[in-house]
């Protein structure tokens, strides 16, 4: 019989009350890991390793594009020739400077600036070309709302009945009813 089939049918419970638990331990072990940069290059990472805080071990794919386009130790020269409080910054560029040749190995980064300048530079002579066609309705706009405004010249007798403009539309009996039409007009500007 199997000894684990012999426990599930003695105790009800599937710990024992009578062991007592092991005791963990005080101070777990520390697991050191290598950084990123240690891990590719293959070396022992010290605690004072200048690329550990710029190259966490998970992100080894950022190292890798730096190091293929700069190199190893002209990233560590650079690092150690700024302050801490640059080399953070200074690495995240490094970073995005070879992502930028990987993609564009001529121009790398200034290429980019170029593409984003021109796309910047269109995108304003647009907004430009919107702005006069804005302001070419607002002007046709109040230029259609001076003419509604105004009370149209006294016609000739027999005119309304036959050459009306207003009998096509429908909407006005007489000239009263088009200058009342102004009311409503905002509403559809509006």
């Amino acid at each position: 019989m199997d000894a684990s089939n012999t426990f599930c049918r003695s105790t009800s419970s599937p710990f024992p009350s009578t062991s007592p638990l092991p005791k963990p331990p005080i101070h777990p072990p520390v697991v050191h890991s290598p950084c990123a940069a240690c891990k590719i290059l293959r070396r022992r990472c010290s605690g004072g390793c200048v690329l550990a805080p710029y190259f966490p071990p998970t992100e080894p794919l950022e190292f890798t594009t730096a190091h293929r386009v700069f190199g190893a130790s002209n990233i560590i020269k650079f690092l150690q020739e700024l302050p801490e409080i640059q080399r953070a910054d200074a690495a995240s560029s490094l970073v995005y400077e070879a992502n930028a040749r990987a993609r564009d190995p001529v121009y790398g980064s200034a290429g980019i600036i170029y593409q984003l300048q021109r796309q910047a530079e269109g995108l304003q002579s647009q907004l430009a070309r919107v702005r006069a066609e804005l302001a070419a309705m607002q002007a046709q706009h109040e230029n259609l709302i001076s003419i509604l405004s105004v009370k149209p010249w006294p016609f000739p007798a027999g005119f309304e009945e036959h050459y009306s403009p207003y009998m096509y539309r429908g909407g006005f009996s007489s000239l009263d009813d088009y200058s009342q039409a102004s009311m409503w007009e905002e509403s559809l500007w509006a």
